[in-house]
């Protein structure tokens, strides 16, 4: 099937036919897992169309049509026939970041609304707030209209808008009874005040405005985690360098990446991101392709060798011939790997979405028979539409509306006052099941950075040995180099001064140090330089089958000879055993997941206890694995730091990236650790199950107080105002019981 996931997709534009591709839509109105189904099923429902999938995160939809399929003009009609707007998703990154552009000014601006609902609905509550302390500040009633009126039909306008659309799709939605709700108590407040009388009558203009404010408050909270989730993208399609440098018709050039093609003599300078993959022609080099692979080091690149782009080259040139560019390129891939894992990840179907089904019409059907049943029982039509007001105003869902995200925003407060940023209200949810823990090694379970972790002396004091070679390494900028220096200062030894240092790309360096007599020809590196130079290193084999790196230091001449070695790895954490030490008590299963070499992953994995291993993982084959743990049954969540890690941890449950690492990871990530100590992974799982008992307890008390005094209100017993007072009562209990998470404190801290 062909992929067509440019402007529209089809050759032809709006109006032309399609013969079997993948078109992409962008869709707008959508506020909730309800309304991506209703999308779906909008879009299945038309002749042709094979597959169907949308993401709420990403608010597109992809549509997989046979040959003959449907014109994108139907497709778009029926997205709009269900009540939302559709349109041909925008081509490229240019049209992406002026999306993003446009999205942050929508959010500005719903902000701005919303604080200015706010404003004019505080007034309206001071009589509320003042009465316990016998104050009355009774506003009167037209400036409480003046005050309501652009509350409810300027901040109120969206959920109009979606309610008509959910009532042409012949369902209901949570807006459908925010709307008839808060316009029966504003309707009814005009009406009562509108009516001639010799007092001011009770008003409820209050309950609608205030309604509305916190309902809007919350779906903007939720639009905000949606965009952070499609950030991640951006920041992956951001690695690309703008501009590559090529070799042609006997010179070079700097051209722009689009014009890059496969074959192209591609060069390298020192410190550059490499434009596309490649092979490598001539040159020698060390290349970081931690972000791709999670190896720890760089990796040595000589003639033959393969090339990521978006990868960083080291200290040497390089000359490579482009192998794939675009959509085949390896970053493409991770990018793909990331949007499907988003898009097959199924939203949390909460308890509020699952009866407002039956919820909705339910209220409206026993508002209607209260109005008719009043009215067959005396004939006063105003006491019958008292009655039936009642029963919208007591079932208004504020308290239903507060029970989820009150729980959720006091959860992910006190998640924040520790070092635990909790992006959206999923991650939160979901992590109280999480039953296996899947984690990233380099600078995950390690400080992501090479240290010198054992020496060697052959035929020389230690101390004289790692004077040598600092002073070979002094002016590098090489991880190892820093790993020496650093080993050197930390033990008080001056590095020796060095003349004619020499770097030799993929093998190490040399200089000459010493004076008079004493100068001789030293260098460091790896085997290839001491095998060039006829001479060979000890034994280092229970060095390397634990992963380390290891370089020799040898004399060169006069009288070569070979004087220590030395091991470079990366440390583990100094919390890290304890972490999951912690999460074996809560019965979790620890998996790791490294890009890494065999040797070096199971050397942590024992060192830490992990019960699970898997080495040498590409990007896609984490991603695998865990898409395999969770067809177990199992709630897997995932923690690494790396763009690698991106498909895997999005394609988790729940996504826990380090605050030290990518903003990749940072983004596709559902969770972010503020500090690079796992203990919070923990601390995050129990902030997630109280805030889940909270959720439920919520939901209990919001259905006892507004499903349970509903047959109150259709009897008469209960007026509007009591109706209103006991909604607001609802309202603090729900508010009062999730803030009693703010009390909690991490074992680690008690």
């Amino acid at each position: 099937m062909a992929d067509s996931t440019g402007s529209g997709g089809v050759d032809g534009g709006m109006d032309g036919g399609v013969d079997g591709a993948e078109l992409s839509l962008s869709i707008g109105g959508m506020s909730c897992a309800a309304c991506a189904g209703r999308v779906e099923r909008a879009l299945l429902a038309v002749p042709g169309v094979e597959r169907a999938a949308v993401n709420l995160a990403t608010e597109t939809a992809r549509v997989a049509v046979g040959a003959g399929g449907p014109q994108l003009a139907a497709l778009v009609a029926a997205v709009e026939r269900a009540g939302y707007q559709g349109a041909p998703a925008a081509a490229g990154a240019a049209a992406g970041a002026a999306g993003q552009l446009a999205s942050e000014a929508a959010a500005a601006s719903q902000a701005w609304l919303i604080l200015a609902g706010a404003v004019l609905s505080l007034p309206l509550l001071l009589p509320m707030l003042a009465a316990p302390f016998g104050k009355m500040l009774m506003l009167p009633g037209w400036l409480q209209l003046a005050l309501a009126t652009p509350v409810q039909f300027w901040l109120g306008a969206r959920f109009y808008r979606s309610s008509w659309g959910a009532l042409r799709a012949r369902s209901g939605n949570m807006d459908l009874l925010v709307a008839l709700g808060t316009s029966a108590a504003y309707g009814l407040s005009v009406f009562l005040l509108l009516r001639p009388g010799p007092a001011m009558p009770a008003l409820y203009f209050e309950a609608s405005a205030v309604v509305i404010v916190l309902v809007r408050l919350g779906k903007w909270l939720e639009a905000r985690a949606r965009r952070q989730t499609s950030a991640a993208i951006r920041a992956l399609q951001a690695l690309r360098p703008e501009r590559a440098r090529i070799r042609a018709d006997g010179g070079e050039r700097d051209i722009a990446i689009e014009l890059l093609r496969v074959g192209d003599a591609l060069l390298v300078r020192p410190g550059e991101r490499i434009a596309a993959d490649a092979h490598v022609l001539e040159g020698c080099s060390e290349v970081d392709e931690s972000m791709v692979t999670g190896e720890s080091r760089p990796l040595p690149k000589q003639a033959g060798a393969p090339l990521i782009g978006g990868t960083v080259n080291g200290d040497g040139v390089l000359l490579a011939r482009v192998a794939a560019i675009g959509l085949d390129s390896t970053l493409a891939r991770i990018i793909r790997a990331v949007e499907d894992a988003q898009a097959a990840k199924a939203p949390v179907q909460r308890l509020v979405d699952r009866v407002t089904a039956v919820f909705v019409p339910a209220i409206v059907l026993i508002a209607v028979l209260t109005f008719a049943g009043w009215m067959l029982a005396n004939g006063h039509w105003e006491a019958a539409l008292i009655n039936a007001v009642s029963v919208l105003v007591i079932a208004c869902p504020c308290a239903l509306g507060l029970a989820t995200p009150a729980a959720i925003m006091a959860g992910t407060g006190v998640a924040a006052r520790h070092g635990i940023l909790i992006k959206d209200a999923q991650a939160l949810e979901l992590m109280h099941a999480v039953r296996v823990l899947a984690f990233d090694k380099t600078g995950t379970l390690t400080e992501g950075r090479a240290r010198l972790l054992e020496q060697r002396a052959l035929g020389i004091e230690a101390a004289p040995m790692l004077a040598l070679a600092a002073g070979l390494q002094q002016n590098s900028e090489h991880p190892l180099a820093k790993a020496v220096r650093t080993a050197a200062a930390a033990a008080g030894v001056a590095p020796l001064a060095a003349r004619a240092v020499r770097a030799i790309p993929g093998e190490g360096i040399e200089a000459e140090m010493g004076e008079g007599a004493q100068a001789c020809l030293y260098a460091m590196g790896n085997a290839r330089l001491l095998a060039r130079h006829g001479l060979q290193g000890d034994d280092a084999s229970a060095w390397l089958a634990r992963g380390d790196s290891v370089s020799w230091l040898a004399r060169l001449g006069p009288a070569p000879a070979l004087l220590g070695a030395f091991a470079f790895g990366d440390a583990i954490k100094a919390h890290s055993g304890a972490a999951i030490a912690r999460l074996h008590a809560l019965g979790v299963h620890t998996v790791l997941l490294s890009g890494d070499n065999a040797g070096a992953a199971s050397h942590v994995a024992g060192a830490l206890g992990l019960r699970e291993v898997h080495a040498e993982l590409s990007p896609a084959a984490k991603a695998g694995i865990i898409a395999r743990l969770r067809a177990g049954g199992a709630r897997v969540a995932m923690v690494g730091d790396g763009i690698n890690d991106a498909p895997a941890l999005a394609a988790a449950d729940v996504g826990i990236a380090m605050g030290s690492g990518t903003d990749v990871a940072m983004h596709t990530a559902g969770v972010t650790l503020m500090r690079g100590d796992l203990r919070l992974v923990v601390d995050a799982i129990d902030i997630s199950r109280r805030t889940y008992r909270k959720i439920r307890q919520n939901l209990f008390w919001a259905f006892v107080f507004n499903v349970g005094a509903v047959p109150l209100a259709a009897l008469g017993m209960l007026n509007p105002m009591l109706a209103g007072a006991m909604m607001a009562f609802s309202s603090v209990a729900v508010v009062s019981n999730a803030l009693l998470l703010a009390r909690w404190s991490p074992p680690a801290e008690v």
